[in-house]
């Protein structure tokens, strides 16, 4: 593995985090205060993000997007990190899921997605089953040519802005030596179709502005073309397209441990007591020692599972190792950097408070720790027979 950047590289990160600086971060605090993005505003940033040719950056070149590597879309990743989340989800980087449309799928969902025309949604969470996808209660039974779903999806990043959704239902069950198995089927659901519904979900501390909402089905009724890859195929659909969404997670970790320690490093400098810079005392020295250090760990296993992807290697593992670590550093650094800021780094005066809510949702999506370790584990112990 090469562990410098190219120059291309190098250009990747450079304009990404300009973007990120000059077009995310004055209107952090507005989002922060407000809880709302106006769509002015969120219209704005996702013309300017298609302006640099980086709308769609993480579809390969065959349907309109920039081809990048994963080790490239890593580190744009990264670099998003950085900003304010309710912000950068105008950035666009649709569901590579949508590489599965076939037909007139294409022309509807795929295309417009990448072109900036059409966003998208993924649900899968529901009320009952979060981690446990297989215990999902949200139904689809089918009705001549036609399925209809009945249920209830929660904590679904981005509908209120989303034009369709990727929708996961249970669409029947095999008796298993360990139980009942849900079999999951995929489909394209329109914002519009008769008998779903979109409404306000929770309020949460974590990224304010970067609502999570419900979704409802009352029979509702889709045809037979809206299923996404085939019936009854969900999990191999999901596995072939959306296991990498926990390395974005952990890029985007790291992005925003590196801000935070940014800010921590300058005001252990800057700040004073006892007549001599914080900084200067062991207590808060060794802390920054231990920041770093985290930090680029957590950058490494992140770069290395996509190396190893972009070699074609499984990276199964890899992956929820650099989720695991780079979540829980995360929590880590945003909680050392607040005890260095000490009182004023509960203040609002200061985005540490935020960055330290923000953090902690990390550990709980995509996959909880406890998942990663799972993944990880039985990865370890599944060649030798335990």
């Amino acid at each position: 593995m090469d562990f410098g950047l190219s120059e291309e590289q190098e250009m990747i990160v450079s304009t990404v985090r300009s973007f990120v600086e000059n077009e995310i971060y004055p209107h952090e605090n507005e989002v922060e205060r407000t809880g709302e993005v106006p769509a002015t505003l969120a219209e704005a940033i996702k013309q300017k993000t298609i302006e640099l040719g980086f709308y769609a950056c993480n579809f390969p070149e065959s349907v309109g997007g920039a081809g990048l590597s994963h080790i490239d879309f890593a580190l744009v990743e990264r670099e998003l990190g950085r900003g304010s989340m309710a912000l950068t989800h105008f950035f666009g980087r649709p569901q590579n899921i949508l590489m599965a449309c076939q037909g007139d799928q294409i022309e509807r969902y795929l295309m417009p997605a990448i072109r900036g025309e059409k966003m998208d949604a993924l649900a899968m969470t529901e009320p009952d089953a979060g981690s446990d996808v297989r215990g999902m209660r949200c139904s689809a039974k089918r009705d001549g040519d036609d399925w209809v779903i009945n249920g209830t999806k929660h904590f679904i990043s981005g509908a209120e802005h989303a034009d369709f959704f990727i929708v996961f239902v249970a669409t029947g069950e095999d008796e298993t030596p360990h139980g009942i198995k849900k079999r999951i089927t995929t489909f394209l659901v329109d914002r519009n179709t008769r008998g779903f519904d979109v409404r306000d979900g929770y309020k949460s501390v974590s990224h304010r502005g970067y609502k999570n909402m419900v979704l409802d089905f009352d029979d509702c009724r889709l045809p037979a073309e809206q299923v996404l890859g085939a019936v009854d195929g969900g999990f191999e659909v999901m596995n072939q397209w959306l296991y990498a969404t926990r390395l974005t997670v952990a890029a985007m970790c790291v992005g925003r441990a590196r801000r935070c320690f940014d800010l921590a490093l300058n005001y252990a400098a800057d700040r004073k007591q006892f007549g001599q810079p914080i900084g200067k005392f062991q207590g808060v020295s060794f802390q920054l020692a231990d920041m770093i250090t985290e930090i680029d760990a957590a950058e490494w296993l992140t770069m290395a599972s996509a190396w190893r992807l972009d070699q074609g290697m499984t990276a199964n593992r890899e992956i929820a190792s650099a989720k695991l670590h780079a979540s829980e550093m995360l929590a880590k650094v945003t909680d050392a950097t607040l005890q260095i800021f000490g009182g004023m780094g509960l203040m609002d005066d200061f985005p540490v408070e935020r960055f330290w809510r923000d953090a902690r949702v990390e550990r709980i999506w995509d996959g909880t720790s406890e998942i990663q370790r799972h993944i990880i584990s039985r990865d370890l112990l599944r060649p030798l027979g335990a």
